[in-house]
């Protein structure tokens, strides 16, 4: 029996799964604001940067989370790529601001607004499991720079989905950075670490 390499059954979990969250986007347009609300703040640090991101298909939107972060007193960013192979960045958030596109042609903030380190990381995925395995977008620039930010200071990554994206078991890579939890239309999730 020949089995697929962590690399190709990603690839082809990653087909399948744009074309779930795709439709669940469509099915349930109110889930970000569902999913915001039910963050439990009580539970959480209080976050000085949190840095979400830019909408890009059917990802669900971290506006109405992030909203909700700022009016707990965080400061906004959003992630940049200024090039293609390097890891992203992170940019104080303006929401009157004018956005420029990224080296990915992505809307971020433009290089007049102050680069941050962000203490909460909203991340944007194709599917998850309950381990906090994050299956991207395959370029690797979440894992990159995650890898770099966790290397230096304490950061907590939540990943950001559908309920329907959950999967038993994504097939992760040794560079594969883990998510510290998952915010859902339908609730929070702890990621046990071992």
């Amino acid at each position: 029996m020949v089995h697929a390499s962590p690399a190709s059954a990603k690839t082809m979990m990653r087909v399948e799964m744009r074309a779930r969250r795709h439709a669940l986007a469509e099915a349930a347009p109110e889930a970000c604001r569902r999913a915001a609300a039910l963050l439990p703040l009580a539970k959480l640090p209080a976050f000085k940067v949190v840095s979400g991101y830019r909408v890009q298909g059917s990802e669900i939107d971290p506006m109405p989370l992030m909203r909700r972060l700022a009016a707990e007193g965080a400061r906004l960013a959003l992630p940049v790529a200024r090039h293609r192979e390097e890891p992203l960045i992170f940019r104080a958030y303006d929401p009157a601001a004018a956005l420029t596109p990224d080296a990915f042609g992505i809307p971020s903030p433009g290089l007049d607004a102050e680069e941050l380190l962000p203490d909460l990381v909203i991340a944007p995925l194709v599917a998850f499991d309950r381990t906090g395995a994050r299956l991207g977008q395959g370029a690797g620039h979440y894992d990159r720079t995650l890898e770099n930010l966790r290397a230096a200071r304490a950061v907590f990554v939540l990943g950001l989905a559908y309920a329907g994206q959950q999967v038993a078991r994504i097939p992760a890579e040794p560079h594969d950075q883990r998510l510290d939890a998952i915010l859902t239309e339908t609730g929070y999730i702890e990621v046990r670490k071992d």
